[in-house]
């Protein structure tokens, strides 16, 4: 039952042939992937290259290089100006329901 309800939940955007949850999760990996790459590029660079002109700046980078990866992971996780919350309605009945039942609270209607 719950397959059912979240295959008919999932809802195109206009214009797209994604889904919402795959447009949201592309453009989290994109943003991970893209400050990921720059860590790794900082760190490779430091000690491959800069660290035969400038020890210092080569570990000055490395500092750099060490806090991207949280901030990465922040940035990626955030909720975009379009995403849905966890708890906003679907649009689908059933399936919003089915997560008010699970999540223990009366119909939307009662509320």
């Amino acid at each position: 039952m719950r397959g059912t309800a979240l295959r008919s939940a999932r809802v195109r955007p206009p214009g797209t042939g994604r889904t919402y949850a795959e447009g949201v999760y592309a453009r989290r990996r994109r943003a991970y992937f893209w400050l990921m790459g720059a860590c790794l590029l900082l760190f490779v660079g430091a000690w491959a290259v800069v660290r035969l002109f400038s020890t210092p700046a080569a570990v000055a980078m490395c500092v750099v290089a060490m806090v991207i990866p949280p901030v990465a992971a922040v940035i990626a996780n955030r909720r975009g100006p379009d995403d849905r919350w966890w708890d906003d309605p679907s649009g689908d009945p059933r399936s919003d329901e089915w997560w008010d039942e699970l999540d223990g609270r009366g119909r939307r209607e009662d509320r």
